[in-house]
């Protein structure tokens, strides 16, 4: 394959690992930034995204001649959003570019160009390499590091934790976590020296480790499929035979699975997690499951001298592997500081709620919530077709109004489609339908809405559709 050499400003096709190819522009990085040891790689700035990232060389294509391939290989309205910020960059720079004629010939002589510097494959610091055209990084405020926690909203009150963190309190007590200012600017986080073990490699959790190992996280993996951890291994993880080797040979030990009894079983099963839990040890538990789960475990690791922090996530697999998950923690305190950077490699914000089991609990209600929203939308676009309206224009007109979301959009986009890819399984917010209709009997709380939904999650399960998306419930209507 022939050399590429490309300039700060030129305009590119990046591909970062498993995420298609991606338009963005060579600038210079933060002056602190420096490029990772052996590779021969370029600074990216991804349009659309707000991302960043050093992409190897192999792996950069010219924007122009590259452009229709990649049109017709790549889909997706993030995919054409990103595109369409490319084509508005460069109107707006031959805007620029006429205007500064214009001005050159009015007085009779027009403005130097100043030459580009070119990248060079092997340049160790190309910070050296700044183009003085080219606004540095620092000054940009919408520019961030790549898969790092990024609020656009800044904190009312800030307490540091360190030079990289801050915590934001709130009147509930509860606590957040976000990007400080100098990591924003700076575009760079120090990942913790403490080594990682990480169990269960499904939806949620490898985009998880994806992002831990890009941020430069030191990572042992298991899981139950073992072929699922070889993807891992090849971007420079470890391979842990047993979760007893992985919670005892790593410092922090998080673990993500499907339900309570998998996550019971990953701690007392056989070479289970309990075996290997030494004094100081902490393990992190990322599963959804009930408050009762997280006592019991968070008992026996203590029970035992090592440290318990729940941190379940809320999100779905493309915000996993986007690392903008939002965490939900709760338990021991410095086990969540202790987790700062790994926590900022997989979420765009985490919050502290105290006391383990408040977090188990915050999360059931908000998956309560999705869960019988999506089968509300769902009754709805079957209510539009069987009254003989368009559901194309019932989406368009909703995503109008108040609802309008995202979320909304893309489900509703996918089932009109017919394209169930799992993205959240539906068969788990089926199981925190019902652990959140139990937790609301245990309190003496009615939760009708969601006993309802819960009904309509079992007959989309009836109809084989345990393993598509929970917006599959959709088919519980039509069938």
């Amino acid at each position: 394959m022939a050399t590429v050499h490309l300039r700060i400003g030129d305009l590119v096709w990046g591909k970062l690992g498993r995420y298609p190819p991606w338009p963005g522009k060579v600038v210079s990085p933060p002056k602190d930034l420096k490029k990772p040891r052996g590779k021969k790689c370029h600074f990216v700035k991804f349009f659309g995204t707000e991302d960043h990232a050093w992409i190897k060389v192999e792996q950069l294509k010219p924007y122009h001649a590259h452009k229709e391939e990649m049109i017709k290989i790549n889909k997706g309205k993030r995919f054409q959003q990103a595109v369409d910020a490319v084509e508005d960059f460069l109107k707006k720079a031959k805007g620029k570019e006429q205007n500064s004629e214009g001005k050159g010939d009015s007085k009779g002589k027009k403005a130097p160009t100043k030459p580009l510097k070119i990248l060079e494959e092997d340049d160790e610091d190309l910070s050296a390499l700044k183009d003085p055209s080219e606004k540095p990084v620092k000054d940009d405020p919408h520019f961030h590091h790549f898969l790092l926690s990024r609020s656009e909203k800044p904190a009312s009150s800030m307490e540091p934790i360190s030079k990289r963190l801050k915590i934001i309190e709130e009147e509930s007590g509860s606590t957040s976590i976000q990007a400080a200012d100098s990591t924003a600017i700076n575009g760079s986080i120090t990942p913790t020296d403490k080594r990682i073990g990480f169990l269960g490699l499904g939806l949620m959790g490898s985009g998880i480790v994806s992002n831990l190992l890009k941020l430069g996280h030191v990572v042992t993996v298991w899981n139950r499929t073992a072929e699922k951890c070889d993807l891992f291994i090849q971007e420079g993880a470890r391979l842990g035979r047993t979760p007893a080797e992985v919670a005892s040979t790593c410092e922090i030990t998080f673990s993500c699975v499907s339900d309570p009894k998998a996550a019971r079983d990953l701690v007392f099963g056989p070479s289970g997690v309990l075996q290997g839990i030494r004094p100081g040890k902490c393990y992190v538990e990322m599963s959804t499951v009930d408050p009762g789960t997280i006592t019991e475990l968070s008992q026996v690791i203590t029970s035992r001298g090592g440290r318990f922090l729940e941190a379940p996530v809320a999100g779905s697999q493309q915000l996993s592997n986007d690392g903008m998950l939002v965490i939900l923690a709760a338990g021991d305190r410095a086990v969540y500081e202790d987790c700062s950077s790994c926590f900022q490699a997989m979420a765009k914000t985490s919050f502290f709620l105290g006391e383990a089991g408040n977090a188990a609990r915050m999360m059931l209600i908000l998956n309560m919530v999705q869960g019988s929203f999506m089968a509300t939308i769902a009754e709805g676009l079957t209510l539009a077709q069987a009254t003989g309206q368009s559901q194309q224009t019932f989406l368009d007109i909703l995503c109008q109004g108040q609802m309008a979301s995202t979320f909304v959009d893309q489900k509703c986009q996918n089932i009109l489609q017919g394209n169930f890819k799992p993205d959240y399984y539906l068969k788990h917010i089926q199981k925190d339908l019902r652990l959140a209709i139990s937790m609301g009997d245990k309190a003496n709380h009615p939760t009708p809405m969601a006993a309802a939904a819960n009904e309509v999650y079992k007959r989309a399960k009836a109809l084989d559709q345990s393993d598509n998306d929970l917006s599959a419930v959709y088919r519980a209507y039509i069938h």
